[in-house]
């Protein structure tokens, strides 16, 4: 009997997504430690690694439904979706007891009925969205590793999309005063986005609701909008994390943010609550105090988004402004980005085997942190929320 664990390595099917879960440096370790890997023909194309590079470190290179059906752990990049040239939703392809690692975030409206059909099929979802900041699970952080790559190319494609310059620019005909841009939430991809629009020229401020984050944003230049909420209703009681705001306090944000997001050219919205739905900070009303040719970039848009209009996977215009609702910023760096992940999704795949099984301690922070289902129920406490506010 095969005593070894079986790995799937899928070719992602997210229009114009190039990253893949696992490169041939990764696949290498996995089999070093015992694993037998499954790469889908053509999984590594987009990040530039080929099959034969793949076959050369002693993967088996196959199709689609093959790896679904031999595959113990699928490991995949984005969540699952419907397969056009299959005509088949990858969820139908799972089975039960399969164990699946993804981004799939749960708590996003988008993704509620998936996750609802991989419950119900008895498959073990784990998202990597989850992973806690704690110190011990930083190598597996593949939300912060992706937020600096979203951060970073989200500006420029926020850069490209307005209709003026981001630097101050002297010409012949006098002085042209630098782009105005607002970052709303100072996290990982905020900051990596307030430091590539200083870069660019612009002038930046930014917002948090936490105190430590607006530290950070100040340090790289960012002029620091108060958004007028306590700092003890902000974070959560470790410090950690931003707390999920009441109705209330949302208005008093939104209030504080209107006035500046009127004279911006960008509005770069980043801000996320951990493990549950993003807030909405922008509405439309405030949409239409946007001049006309600017841009609002929501990196949020994979937990549902900052924006109440931004559409889901597309840029969009409504009321003269751009809206970009990109679901796969990162894998536009297909090379740095996928890189990083598949460290980081090998990290965890270490890190939860047992004797070379996976083995999931209910009672593990980070096991916790990242189960969505399992047996065939529905675990994670912000989809469960999100879902009953629907």
């Amino acid at each position: 009997m095969e005593d070894f664990m079986v790995i799937g390595i899928l070719k992602e099917i997210m229009e114009g997504e190039k990253r893949v879960a696992a490169t041939p440096q990764t696949v290498k370790k996995m089999i070093a430690d015992g694993y037998k890997v499954l790469v889908e023909t053509g999984a590594g194309e987009g990040s530039f690694y080929n099959d034969d590079e793949y076959k050369a470190v002693g993967a088996t290179i196959t199709d689609t439904e093959s790896i679904y059906h031999e595959s113990e752990v699928i490991l995949k990049v984005k969540e699952p979706l419907f397969n056009n040239i299959l005509n088949i939703h990858e969820v139908d392809l799972l089975h039960s007891g399969q164990i699946i690692i993804s981004f799939l975030h749960p708590a996003s409206p988008d993704n509620h009925e998936m996750i609802k059909k991989l419950t119900a099929k008895g498959v073990t979802g784990l998202t990597l969205d989850g992973v806690p900041r704690i110190s011990r699970a930083q190598s597996m952080d593949a939300l912060s590793s992706m937020s600096s790559c979203a951060g970073y190319k989200g500006m420029l494609l926020a850069a490209n999309a307005i209709a003026k310059f981001m630097p101050m620019i002297t010409s012949a005909v006098g002085v042209v005063k630098p782009a105005n841009v607002l970052v709303v939430g100072a996290g990982v991809a905020g900051l990596r986005g307030i430091a590539t629009a200083k870069g660019l020229g612009a002038v930046v401020y930014a917002a948090d609701i936490r105190p430590d984050a607006n530290e950070q944003a100040k340090s790289l230049g960012a002029k620091i909008i108060d958004t007028g909420v306590p700092a003890d209703i902000a974070v959560s009681q470790d410090g950690k994390y931003a707390n999920k705001l009441p109705e209330e306090w949302l208005k008093v944000e939104r209030e504080s943010l209107k006035d500046i997001i009127a004279q911006a050219d960008i509005v770069f919205l980043t801000a996320l609550v951990f493990g549950k739905k993003a807030p909405i900070l922008v509405d439309e009303e405030m949409v239409k105090l946007m001049q006309p040719g600017s841009c609002i970039a929501d990196i949020s848009i994979d937990q549902g988004g900052n924006c109440s209009i931004t559409q889901p996977g597309v840029i969009s215009q409504k009321h003269g402004v751009n809206i970009i609702g990109y679901k796969n910023i990162p894998g536009m760096l297909p090379a740095s980005s996928t890189d990083m992940f598949s460290n980081n999704i090998y990290n965890l795949l270490k890190y939860l085997t047992v004797d070379g099984k996976i083995k999931l301690d209910l009672s593990d922070e980070i096991v916790k942190s990242i189960l969505v289902c399992h047996e065939g129920v529905l675990l994670h406490e912000g989809t469960l929320e999100a879902m009953s506010q629907k």
